[in-house]
């Protein structure tokens, strides 16, 4: 496995995986095997983990790389509610070259999984879904965004 460990600080390190199942392992074991842990915080292929005194990389590092399944963490199934009809609908409809009513049947169809939290307060950034519903970023992002809207760019979606 790939892993690279960085210093951040002098009480803190960064920690790159393969992906965001790795990096859900390590923030999973890091609060349960690591002393001195403050927090550990998975990004999509990242963990900040912060300590209270000096990090022992040796050790953080073992444990990433260490084999073996972790048991199953039980999640909550949330069921959003959405109506699809923003103004980039034909947008992702053209880059997709599928219909609207396609590309709102294919995000319908999908189950995601909160991959980890983002910019915001509670904002999770959604992995899964339809490929084919992967389009690239808007060059351009929004100033504002309503409550409710749903995105999606690249391989995340998720609700504002």
């Amino acid at each position: 496995m790939n892993v690279d460990v960085r210093m951040a600080g002098d009480r803190a390190l960064l920690v790159e995986l393969a992906g965001n199942a790795e990096a859900v392992r390590l923030a999973r074991r890091a609060r349960s095997d690591l002393q001195g842990l403050v927090d550990a915080v998975p990004g999509h292929c990242t963990v900040m983990l912060t300590f209270d005194a000096a990090p022992d990389e040796a050790r953080v590092l073992t444990l990433a790389e260490a084999e073996g399944e972790d048991a199953a963490v039980a999640g909550a199934q949330v069921e959003l509610a959405v109506t699809y009809d923003g103004p980039d609908l034909a947008e992702v409809a053209k880059l997709t070259s599928l219909s609207p009513e396609e590309v709102v049947a294919r995000h319908c169809a999908a189950t995601y999984v909160a991959g980890f939290l983002g910019f915001a307060p509670g904002f999770a950034y959604l992995l899964g879904g339809d490929e084919q519903l992967f389009v690239p970023r808007r060059a351009e992002p929004r100033t504002r965004v309503p409550g409710g809207t749903v995105a999606t760019a690249g391989v995340y979606s998720g609700v504002y």
